[in-house]
């Protein structure tokens, strides 16, 4: 029985270290929502480290245009599992950024056919952009609910995982502008620590590069807190220079949108209004295991200034 419990310790001392060297070595990763702003950091930092990316997508003619031919480029669609499976053949892992407001469950009926499809296709690990204020008593807004069952689904999936739950991010800061107007929607009193995407992006690559991010959770916050007002301020001032902050109560974005069809300003007032309410609920001391970002939000305007 000793001969055969020394046999059993040394073969799983073996499997753990070929596990180890499955994180650690360079693979095909397939990227779903590999070109939005968020998704495209991440597929371009993979790549730059030297792992195999494949993106899926449903307008394959426009992210070759986007990313040209160093990037393997699949048509495909989270809500098609034949599709999903396709794109997976030969991934070891698959990293999903998506974000639909105007069909929030979509995002996690996507999730839940991915880890349905992902075990067949062989794949060994999951990365997920999620939020830093997804709890379960928050799901009340339509958005965070979507993102909770989502993470359930991979937590459940018994398939080796990061989450990366994110703040605000610095790289969503023109959207808020228009023309020589940004507007603040609402109260939005709440300080965030606003993080750069390509900061994000290195932390997962690290999370494909190392065993301690295994099944955690992952808290990315930036160097810096700020309101939604202060960061618009810095920016406009350092790369917007004749654009005007100002506020827009919730009420009157609500009348807007409805006078004048503005339906990318109605998909969004929910969002400002949870966030009227909610914040990051994460303790920056405990957080970005991966290693914390670093640019703050006047470098990466200046930065952007100089794009």
């Amino acid at each position: 029985m000793n001969c055969i419990a020394g046999i059993l310790l040394i073969l799983l001392i073996l499997s753990n270290k070929l596990r180890i060297v499955r994180i650690n070595m360079k693979q095909q990763i397939l990227i779903i929502g590999g070109t939005g702003m968020l998704g495209a950091p991440v597929t371009r930092r993979l790549c730059a480290e030297g792992n195999a990316v494949r993106i899926l997508t449903r307008t394959p003619d426009a992210a070759r245009k986007k990313f040209g031919a160093e990037y393997e480029i699949v048509a495909g669609d989270v809500q098609d599992r034949n599709s999903l499976a396709q794109a997976m053949q030969g991934c070891q892992g698959v990293h999903i950024s998506l974000n639909d407001r105007a069909i929030p469950d979509l995002e996690r009926r996507g999730v839940e056919n991915i880890v349905q499809v992902a075990p067949r296709a062989g794949v060994q690990r999951i990365t997920y952009l999620s939020g830093a204020s997804v709890k379960q008593e928050n799901c009340w807004y339509a958005g965070t609910a979507t993102k909770f069952a989502a993470e359930q689904a991979i937590r459940a999936s018994g398939i080796p995982y990061t989450i990366f739950k994110a703040t605000f991010f610095m790289d969503a800061l023109p959207r808020f502008v228009r023309g020589t107007r940004a507007s603040v929607i609402g109260n939005q009193s709440k300080p965030w620590h606003w993080v750069a995407a390509n900061d994000y992006a290195q932390m997962v690559a690290r999370a494909y590069a190392e065993q301690k991010a295994v099944d955690q959770d992952v808290y990315v916050l930036g160097p810096q807190a700020f309101t939604l007002e202060q960061a618009l301020k810095t920016y406009c001032a350092l790369v917007q220079p004749n654009a005007t902050v100002s506020r827009l109560p919730l009420w009157l974005a609500d009348l807007m949108a409805r006078a004048f069809g503005q339906k990318e300003l109605a998909n969004a007032l929910p969002f400002f209004r949870y966030t009227e309410k909610v914040g990051e609920n994460a303790d920056a001391a405990a957080v970005n295991a991966l290693g914390a970002p670093t640019t703050t939000l006047e470098q990466w305007c200046q930065r952007i200034g100089n794009e």
